[in-house]
């Protein structure tokens, strides 16, 4: 695995995680203009594995209460515990759509088209929800947020609204985002409740992947994978911090026009016969 490999993956996956704007755009993008090939499943795991630790680390405060609010020895914590069985209804629908997917695995799924109109759709979807006037401010300051104003009903519209990430080009935390701010949510709780709901799904691919990494027979190149991971925890912390601050002042039209033109440049070079 080439340097500029490992850059660029690392790059891709950590920015586009929790930004959204989708990462499959950009992984059909890169390899068409650079000539890069597929790295294969082991640098999607560690790239995973990066993003992964560093949404842990940046909601750690959340995190921490959550798991001290089902441990015995503590006292209970019935917001935090509550935020878990929100968490709970949001990723049940993607986690149900995701196994059905994968034994169907339909082909119209694998199209470079279909990540193009993908970016298209949901970039005008989240513009439109975008202005929306805000009906439930969670937000508080700093890291505090209350949840107790976010409902079971919202929790489960959000969770629905995730399978659709499974459409490539749609982006989870775009779809997440999108269906918050449509429902009235303010824009960082919109970001935060994404952010939440990334732990379980990371969390989970990051499980499986690793589990069919180390049942093949090819020999994982280690000092690679730590560097895709690190880099990829560098970038994905970047972006968050990026992002959070970006929306304590202003909208989404940044991302909405970003993925407009993701979106045309790749229908373009679909019908140049250059992505196909």
């Amino acid at each position: 695995m080439t340097a500029l490999s490992i850059f660029l993956i690392s790059l891709i996956q950590g920015i586009t995680e929790f930004l959204p704007i989708s990462s499959s755009g950009h992984l059909i993008l890169i390899p068409a203009l650079t000539g890069l090939a597929d790295q294969g499943q082991t640098a999607d795991v560690a790239a995973h594995f990066g993003t992964l630790a560093a949404v842990v680390l940046y909601l750690h405060r959340d995190i921490t209460k959550m798991i001290s609010s089902i441990l015995p020895v503590t006292k209970t914590d019935k917001a935090s515990l509550r935020l878990i069985g929100l968490l709970i209804l949001s990723s049940l629908p993607v986690i149900l759509a995701g196994l059905i997917i994968e034994v169907l695995s339909p082909s119209v799924l694998r199209l470079a088209m279909t990540v193009a109109l993908a970016n298209i759709f949901f970039a005008w979807w989240l513009y439109w929800a975008d202005r929306q006037p805000v009906r439930h401010t969670l937000y508080i300051n700093g890291a505090e947020y209350d949840w107790s104003n976010l409902t079971a009903k919202q929790a489960i519209f959000i969770g629905v609204a995730q399978v659709a990430a499974l459409i490539p080009g749609a982006s989870r935390s775009g779809v997440t985002m999108t269906m918050a701010r449509q429902l009235g949510l303010d824009r960082l709780s919109a970001a935060r409740f994404s952010l939440l709901l990334s732990v379980p799904v990371i969390g989970g691919a990051v499980v499986l992947k690793t589990i069919n990494m180390f049942t093949a027979e090819a020999q994982p190149d280690m000092p690679a994978l730590a560097a895709i991971t690190s880099l990829s925890f560098i970038c994905a912390l970047g972006a968050i911090r990026w992002m959070m601050g970006w929306l304590t002042a202003a909208n989404f039209t940044i991302f909405v026009l970003y993925r407009l033109v993701l979106g045309t440049l790749l229908l373009s070079l679909i019908m140049a016969g250059i992505i196909s």
